[in-house]
C-alpha cells in the first residue's frame, strides 16, 4: 500500500513558501528555488504539492549525481544492446505535467542547472543524441532547495528562478510543538491523518484547477505593468527577468483570488519573492557590543597599544590598492584548474571515451560503432564497450578570516588588508570557485558573507568593513571550522594578538586550540609591524600546519607553489 503524502494543507506556517508554490501550481513558469534552513521542512512542503496539481501529475526527484543523458534523454541501453537503437526519455520530459524537485540545487553542475532551466522556462525538451532527435513536452512546476551553508548558487542561476521563499524554522515554542504534533499523527497513522484533512486538500485542488483556467484571461494593464517596472527599477535590478516574474506571478495571484485584472494588491504580495534575490544591498554595519568585559593582564607594549585602539571605532577605510599573486588551488595535491571530485556532486561534461567492459556510463554510439567495425553487427559484446569519461567540476571555498579589531585600526593597516584580500579574490576566483568571509573584533566574530561566488559582494562587504574594539581570535577560528569542505583553503589575516577567551579564561591558548582544530590547508599572512612585535601569528600557523608570511611579502607577490607542496598531505 502506497503511504500518502504529508498533506499540504496540514503545512504549519511558512506562508511566504506556500505562497510561492500555489503560484507556481497556477503558472507552471514560475520556477521557485526554496532557500533556508535544514530540517524546516522544504522537500515535505515540495512532495505535498505534487497531490494538488491536476492527475497524472508526478512528483519526480531529481538526483543530485544524474548525468546530462538521464537528465534530458538519451540512447536506450537494452535497445541499443539488442542492435535496436532507440531513444529514452529523460527527467524533464518525465516530469511533465508534475513536479520536478532537485533538493541542494546548488552543487547541480553549472551545465546541467542550464539545460535544466532552459527547459522549465520553454516546457520543451530537445533531446539530440547519437544521430537521433527527439523534442518532448515538458511543463513540469521546477522547485529547488538548498542550505546556503552548503554553498551558494551562481547569480546567473539563481536569477532564472522566477521567485525565492527564504525558509526558516519556527522560533515560537507553541508553533514548533504544532509542526511536532501533527507530525507525530502522520508517522503514527499517515491514512487516517490524510482523511483529517482531506476537505482542505480538495478545497485547494480546486482553488489550484480554477484558477489555472482563469489565468488565460486574466489582464495586466499597461499602467500596473509600468508600475512593476517602477518598483523594479527603484530596487536597482537590471535583470528583465525580475520584471516578467513579478508580472507572472501577480496574474497568478489575481487568478487565485478569482480577479480578472491584476491590481497593486497582487502586485504587493509578490514582490518579496520576485525581488529579494535579485536585489544587491551594501553590507550592513555590524552592531556594537552593548558592554565590555575588565581588560584581561597586558604587557606594557600591548596596554599602550589599548589605549589607543580598543574603543570600537566605526570608521571606514577605503582599500589601498595592493599588487597581489593569482593563487590556483585544488585540494586533490595543487593541481590548477576544477578537476578534483567533491563527493556528492554531479560529473561535468564528456570529454573522451575509454574502453570498458563494465562501463559506468555506456558510450552506446562509440559501443555500436565498435561492435560494426569488428563483427558487421549493431549488437555490441563486452569487449566492444565504451565508456564516456567526464570531467569532474568542483570549485574551491576559499575562507578568508580577516582580524579588523583595533590593533589594525590603528595604523590603518585595514587599508591594506582590504587590498589585498579584494585584489586576490578577483584575480583567482573561477566560475566553480566560491568566498566566504569572516570578520571578528570587538566581544565576537561574525560570517560578514556567507559562501557566494559573487566578487563584487566580497569587496563591497570588505570595503565597508568597520574596525576596532578587542581581538576575538578564539571565536573567530571556531566559526571558520563550521565553514571548512573538503575543499577549501584558508586566509586568515591577524597580528595574533588575541585578547578575548572564548572557551577557558585563556584567549591565546583558546585560539592555538580552535586553529588545531582546523583541517584544511591554510596561509596566515602576520599583519604585525613595528617595534613591538611578538611573532604570535607565526605559533599560530604552526599550530594550523599553516604557512605564515608576512604582509609586506603578501603585498610583493607571495609564491603559492610553495603552499601547494606542503599541502598535498591534507
Amino acid at each position: 500500500m502506497t503511504r500518502p503524502a504529508y498533506p499540504f494543507a496540514a503545512i504549519v506556517g511558512q506562508e511566504q513558501m506556500k505562497m510561492a508554490l500555489l503560484l507556481a501550481a497556477v503558472d507552471w513558469r514560475l520556477g521557485v528555488l526554496l532557500r533556508g534552513d535544514k530540517g524546516a521542512g522544504k522537500t515535505t512542503t515540495a512532495r505535498a504539492l505534487a497531490e494538488l496539481l491536476p492527475k497524472p501529475g508526478r512528483f519526480v526527484n531529481l538526483p543530485i549525481g544524474i548525468t546530462e543523458d538521464r537528465l534530458l534523454g538519451g540512447m536506450d541501453l537494452g535497445s541499443t544492446l539488442k542492435g535496436e537503437p532507440a531513444l529514452r526519455a529523460g527527467l524533464v520530459a518525465e516530469a511533465n505535467g508534475g513536479v520536478l524537485y532537485v533538493d541542494e540545487v546548488n552543487l547541480l553542475p553549472d551545465h546541467l542547472a542550464d539545460a535544466l532551466l532552459d527547459a522549465a522556462a520553454t516546457g520543451v525538451s530537445t533531446v539530440e543524441r547519437e544521430g537521433f532527435s527527439a523534442v518532448q513536452e515538458a511543463r513540469f512546476v521546477l522547485m529547488g532547495s538548498m542550505n546556503p551553508e552548503e554553498g551558494s548558487l551562481r547569480p546567473q542561476l539563481l536569477d532564472r528562478f522566477a521567485l525565492v521563499a527564504d525558509i526558516t524554522a519556527s522560533g515560537l515554542a507553541t508553533e514548533r510543538r504544532e509542526v511536532v504534533e501533527r507530525r507525530l499523527m502522520y508517522d503514527a497513522d499517515p491514512s487516517l491523518f490524510a482523511a483529517r484533512w482531506m476537505e482542505q486538500q480538495i478545497y485547494l485542488q480546486q482553488r489550484i484547477a480554477a484558477a489555472r483556467v482563469m489565468l488565460r484571461s486574466v489582464q495586466c494593464s499597461t499602467l500596473m505593468l509600468e508600475h512593476i517596472s517602477t518598483i523594479v527599477c527603484e530596487h536597482g535590478v537590471l535583470s528583465l527577468r525580475a520584471d516578467l516574474a513579478i508580472a507572472r506571478a501577480s496574474c497568478a495571484q489575481a487568478a487565485l483570488l478569482g480577479c480578472e485584472e491584476v491590481a497593486e494588491e497582487h502586485i504587493g504580495a509578490v514582490l518579496p519573492l520576485a525581488l529579494a534575490h535579485r536585489i544587491t544591498r551594501s553590507p550592513q554595519k555590524p552592531p556594537l557590543p552593548q558592554t565590555s568585559p575588565s581588560p584581561l593582564p597586558q604587557t606594557p607594549a600591548q596596554s599602550r597599544e589599548s589605549e589607543e585602539t580598543d574603543e570600537m571605532t566605526e570608521q571606514r577605510f577605503s582599500s589601498l590598492s595592493v599588487r597581489t599573486p593569482e593563487l590556483h588551488w585544488t585540494a586533490n595535491g595543487g593541481r590548477s584548474g576544477a578537476m578534483g571530485g567533491r563527493k556528492g556532486t554531479a560529473p561535468g561534461p564528456v570529454v573522451r571515451s575509454r574502453k570498458s567492459e563494465s562501463p559506468a556510463e555506456l558510450d552506446s554510439r562509440s559501443s555500436v560503432l565498435e561492435a560494426v567495425a569488428r563483427t558487421g553487427r549493431p549488437s555490441p559484446r563486452l569487449e566492444d564497450l565504451y565508456e564516456k569519461v567526464r570531467e569532474p567540476l568542483v570549485g574551491t571555498r576559499f575562507l578568508v578570516v580577516v582580524d579588523s579589531s583595533g590593533s589594525h585600526a590603528a595604523r590603518e593597516r585595514m587599508r591594506v588588508v582590504k587590498g589585498a584580500v579584494g585584489g586576490l579574490m578577483e584575480r583567482s576566483l573561477r566560475r566553480r570557485d566560491e568566498v566566504a568571509v569572516i570578520v571578528f573584533r570587538g566581544e565576537t566574530a561574525e560570517i560578514l558573507v556567507a559562501p557566494t561566488s559573487d566578487v563584487a559582494t566580497v569587496v563591497a562587504a570588505l570595503e565597508y568593513l568597520p574596525t576596532g574594539g578587542r581581538t576575538p581570535l578564539a571565536h573567530a577560528l571556531e566559526l571558520a571550522n563550521e565553514l571548512v569542505t573538503s575543499e577549501t583553503l584558508l586566509l586568515l589575516v591577524t597580528d595574533g594578538r588575541a585578547n578575548v577567551p572564548y572557551r577557558s579564561d585563556d584567549a591565546w591558548r583558546d585560539a592555538l586550540q580552535a586553529g588545531a582544530r582546523i583541517q584544511c590547508p591554510g596561509l596566515v599572512i602576520d599583519t604585525e609591524s613595528g617595534n613591538h612585535a611578538f611573532g604570535k601569528a607565526k605559533e599560530l600557523a604552526d599550530a594550523m600546519r599553516s604557512e605564515c608570511i608576512s604582509l609586506s611579502e603578501f603585498e610583493a607577490g607571495y609564491d603559492f607553489a610553495v603552499l601547494l607542496k606542503n599541502s598535498v598531505g591534507w
